[in-house]
């Protein structure tokens, strides 16, 4: 009996309310009362927003934070829009870019992802932003498909200006893809199969066949020649690979050194030189063939433009020594005296070698980087200059807080240090 009542009483318990899904609700399903308030809030405020603002008033206010770098502020908009029209295919990529400025690498790749789903066949940056997140075979598919959307687009917009006639002016849009972006996502690929892939069967003949592609597209494109310069390096053949390192440094280095002179000219440098990375890797290049003023040129633009990367001093006073080396050499072979003047610049070169490597192993430090193959080296160039330098006034600039640098930025290019 004692059971039954206990059995009899459980069963007249009032239920508890199962919060199903209604007409109306909102979509509240066991929600708490402080949740289902936000939830009713924030659908407020999308009906507001979609009452007062159209979706492309709202991607305006996007690109215009965007173009002023408020990444935060662009979200917010952009975030409006997709309340009001979650499929934007404008809005999902523009959300993804900036999720990707604001270091959010997963909810970028979601939103790319969306977007994916959603238009397969149309917009190629977001195959490209794929491409960069991940790594090996799943890259070079990403890029490849990007490839495949680029090459569509661009066939469409030749059939849409053969259609306006050739009385038509041409219509320069920097929003529209170009042969450009093509030769650009070749690089990415030939760059997998330097690196990443190197090992893979048939790695080097793929490298070679994205570089040529690449340069079909844009025959000076820079970072295409480097990048055959590198390949040629690879396989031994000096003297071409030389050959084209030479040509993708011409096609921007005097733009480098004229942006100096004016703020037209420094406009339109930007546009033709390469990134940052690229140019360090240009530094080593040029110093493995010996080209080594070249060397310093390219390595001065990189300190103007930032004096906190390591492995930019370090190079500066790795090349400087090699210069003191060679002069040293070819007074030697020649069997003469050491002129006054010939003193007098391996003296220079003897410092200048030292106060860059001085304020390498100082930033080293205060970065707290991880490159101890690059370290040692300096360690030792600095044994035979004759150690570190004293400190200077003009070296109170390195004495400043810095933030830790993580392996990506110090070691972006993915390389070891130079052979020494």
């Amino acid at each position: 009996m004692g059971g039954q009542a206990k059995s009899s009483k459980k069963n007249n318990k009032p239920k508890r309310k199962n919060h199903r899904t209604k007409k109306g609700d909102g979509g509240f399903v066991d929600l708490s009362p402080q949740e289902r308030m936000k939830l009713r809030m924030h659908e407020k405020a999308k009906k507001k927003t979609s009452e007062k603002y159209s979706v492309d008033q709202l991607l305006e206010k996007t690109e215009e934070y965007m173009d002023s770098f408020d990444f935060e502020m662009a979200g917010l908009f952009c975030q409006r829009a997709l309340d009001v029209d979650p499929n934007n295919l404008q809005a999902l990529d523009m959300q993804g870019h900036i999720c990707s400025e604001l270091g959010d690498t997963q909810k970028a790749k979601g939103v790319f992802l969306r977007a994916v789903e959603l238009s397969p066949d149309e917009g190629h940056s977001k195959y490209m932003y794929l491409g960069q997140i991940h790594t090996g075979s799943e890259a070079v598919g990403y890029y490849t498909k990007g490839i495949q959307v680029l090459l569509s687009t661009l066939e469409k917009q030749e059939s849409k200006s053969a259609q306006a006639g050739a009385a038509a002016a041409p219509v320069e849009d920097q929003e529209l893809p170009s042969e450009k972006d093509v030769s650009v996502a070749y690089c990415s690929i030939a760059e997998i199969y330097l690196t990443d892939l190197c090992m893979e069967e048939g790695a080097a003949d793929k490298c070679r066949e994205s570089i040529e592609m690449a340069l079909k597209y844009q025959h000076d494109n820079p970072e295409a020649l480097q990048l055959m310069a590198s390949y040629l390096f690879s396989a031994e053949r000096n003297q071409e690979g030389k050959e084209y390192l030479l040509k993708s440094v011409g096609t921007w280095l005097p733009a480098q050194k004229q942006s100096t002179s004016s703020s037209s000219a420094e406009e339109d440098a930007q546009k033709v030189i390469p990134p940052y990375e690229s140019r360090i890797t240009t530094a080593k290049l040029l110093i493995e063939c010996e080209e080594y003023e070249m060397a310093v040129d390219v390595l001065e633009g990189l300190l103007e433009e930032d004096d906190e990367v390591v492995q930019v001093w370090y190079l500066s006073g790795w090349v400087c020594y090699l210069q003191w080396e060679k002069a040293k050499e070819q007074q030697e072979a020649e069997g003469r005296e050491v002129t006054g003047e010939e003193k007098e610049e391996w003296e220079a070169l003897q410092e200048a070698a030292r106060s860059y490597l001085t304020n390498a192993k100082k930033l080293y430090s205060k970065l707290r980087c991880d490159d101890k193959p690059m370290l040692e080296h300096t360690e030792q160039l600095l044994g035979e200059l004759g150690g570190d330098m004293e400190p200077q006034e003009e070296d109170e600039a390195l004495d400043d807080d810095y933030e830790p640098c993580s392996d990506e930025d110090e070691n972006s290019d993915a390389e070891a240090p130079m052979e020494h």
